[in-house]
């Protein structure tokens, strides 16, 4: 998971994004997404659609279409959105042979053990902790404005 950290934090932040400014009842568009980011909405669309296939986010089509949260915001964790990241981009296993293959393991047994450590970190932050410290640092989320309609 480690070595794939650019494209995880970029999930957790489309997820945090959604969650802060959509959460489960309005929707966020992909070109919202990418303008607040700062991202090609190209390069987002793969990770929106790896998050909406896992559950992690609806995908609303029509006019006022987008993305919203698929479950609530307390219930992901940060280590699932990183999860479903690098298991998208999981390379397939090689085996080694020969010498080197005990010398692999032994580095390979103690990137493991960083790679375990970082997880159970981020087992224990939900979205719904993101949220509150976005808050708490003065981020303000936008208020849903009433709809009117004049004939």
């Amino acid at each position: 998971m480690l070595i794939r950290r650019e494209r995880a934090l970029t999930a957790v932040e489309i997820m945090l994004d959604v969650a802060f400014h959509a959460g489960r009842a309005g929707t966020v568009s992909a070109a919202d997404l990418a303008e607040r980011l700062g991202q090609a909405r190209r390069g987002l669309e793969p990770l929106l659609q790896i998050l909406a296939r896992t559950g992690m986010l609806d995908s609303i089509r029509g006019p006022r279409g987008g993305y919203r949260l698929g479950r609530p915001a307390r219930d992901i964790t940060l280590a699932e959105i990183a999860a479903t990241m690098t298991e998208a981009q999981a390379p397939p296993g090689e085996a080694n042979a020969g010498p080197a293959a005990s010398l692999g393991a032994i580095a390979d047994a103690a990137w493991l053990a960083a790679d375990q450590a970082a997880v159970e970190a981020l087992r224990a932050v939900t979205l719904e902790d993101l949220v509150r410290r976005a808050v708490a640092a003065g981020l303000r989320r936008p208020t849903m404005e009433p709809v009117s309609y004049a004939i």
